[in-house]
């Protein structure tokens, strides 16, 4: 299952509203979704966007591809730097593997002229 975190539009005829969620991107834009992350107002003029940034950075963090527009609105609230600023730490919290010694190659095995014309004359 594909989640994206995408706009669903609940406006009225002239009156755009959405409410940012986490659906499965097999369902239609205004169908079934999984949970309700935030909402968004674009005839508001400031702090149009309402976003429960602990949410947002779970379905991020599950894997969940959010559409353009909601990585714009995200990346608009600082939850996108957040987000990969979480991913640098976990990488640091884990040691790093050791890189394996490089293995000495085995010099190949060289036939001596007398096995060469054994081999041959059998």
């Amino acid at each position: 299952m594909s989640v994206k975190i995408r706009l669903t539009r609940i406006g009225r005829h002239k009156d755009p509203f959405y409410r940012i969620v986490a659906a499965d991107s097999r369902f239609a834009r205004d169908g079934r979704y999984i949970e309700q992350i935030g909402t968004f107002d674009p005839k508001a003029k400031e702090n149009a966007a309402k976003i429960d940034e602990e949410l947002a950075l779970k379905w991020l963090n599950q894997g969940a591809q959010p559409s353009d527009s909601v990585r714009a609105l995200f990346s608009e609230k600082g939850l996108i730097a957040k987000f990969a600023e979480s991913k640098v730490k976990k990488g640091a919290k884990k040691p790093a593997k050791k890189a394996a010694a490089p293995k000495e190659a085995k010099p190949a095995a060289k036939k001596t002229a007398a096995k060469k014309t054994a081999a041959k004359g059998e």
